[in-house]
């Protein structure tokens, strides 16, 4: 069985490392006023409960935002990635609002919610009430990535907006010039190294190159192709250096040579992996495990079919050794 993307994680990573850039993103309508002043804190995402046989409510991403200079009052954005519309329930948005409004004694709640997918039949509005009377309104933000045009975005200097460009609404034939347009805006609006390579498979996750696709893009954009290859250089040399401190630690307990050896399996096992998912996608369950028994010459093999091989079969042989 395919091993399943978790969506909600990479959004909740996202929002966390950037949310200043997702909330001017994902929540344009109320973020005009979010300056460098402004304090963004990450709230519990779990409720209190009523009872304690209940089960928990989980919230994507609370961001409480606050004006040092009390021009305005604080503001709690709530938001939810929904990658089927289909699941999405707008009565259960409405109820975490309405907890979170009272726990934390505030009406000044922005409900936001993220669709990777569009749908005609996502509900825009809840109304309770009678032929006489609305007792209830609830509405929201809803940034709906499958409808929200690229073409707007291609030289954004919002970070978030450029790696969810292969998200957007493009052509087939716009792809590879999307992909890279996502990878220069990594490049170019984030200077940590180690963010860097964080979103690199976010963006490779979201765009799905191909073989021929990924060779057009390093024949189209060579610069940005030969940054790519540095990343996944400094990835694959920290990957060893961290298995290798890894297996000094247990060699401490097992033997200096012994741990040296397994950290330096650990290490080219990691890196492996990460290439795999870059090439071919996620690791169904039987791969994951295969290269986590695998010995150091098996993992030294792969990695050379890695470089030729068309499939994951051609990289484990054809007689699946």
């Amino acid at each position: 069985m395919p091993h399943r993307v978790s969506h909600d994680q990479n959004f909740k990573n996202l929002i966390l490392d950037y949310p200043r850039e997702a909330l001017a993103f994902f929540a344009a309508d109320e973020a005009g006023d979010i300056d460098a002043s402004v304090t963004i804190t990450p709230l519990r995402q779990e409720q209190l409960k009523e009872r304690l046989g209940e089960r928990f409510r989980e919230l994507d991403v609370p961001l409480l935002v606050e004006w040092p200079d009390g021009h305005r009052e604080a503001l709690l954005f709530v938001l939810e990635e929904e990658t089927n519309p289909q699941r999405f329930s707008i009565h259960r948005l409405a109820h975490y609002c309405l907890d979170l409004a009272e726990l934390l004694a505030t009406e000044r709640v922005v409900p936001v919610v993220i669709f990777l997918h569009d749908s005609t039949a996502i509900p825009r509005q809840l109304a309770l009430g009678s032929e006489r009377h609305r007792y209830l309104a609830f509405d929201y933000l809803a940034c709906v990535l499958a409808a929200t045009p690229a073409e707007r975005y291609l030289d954004s200097d919002n970070l978030v907006a450029r790696l969810n460009l292969p998200n957007m609404q493009w052509t087939p034939e716009q792809k590879v010039d999307i992909y890279a347009k996502a990878i220069e805006g990594l490049l170019t609006l984030e200077p940590n190294i180690e963010k860097q390579i964080k979103y690199l498979d976010f963006i490779d996750i979201y765009t799905e190159l191909n073989d021929t696709e990924r060779q057009l893009y390093e024949s189209r954009y060579p610069q940005e192709s030969t940054a790519m290859t540095g990343l996944v250089e400094r990835l694959r040399t920290e990957s060893i250096q961290q298995g290798m401190e890894q297996g000094m630690q247990q060699g401490m307990q097992q033997g200096m040579q012994q741990g040296m050896e397994q950290g330096m399996r650990q290490g080219e096992q990691s890196l492996l992996s990460k290439m795999l998912v870059r090439r071919f996608g996620p690791l169904d369950d039987e791969i994951q495990q295969r290269l986590a028994q695998a010995t150091t010459g098996e993992l030294e093999r792969w990695a050379e079919n890695l470089l030729d091989a068309q499939s994951l079969a051609e990289v484990f042989g054809d007689n699946g050794a």
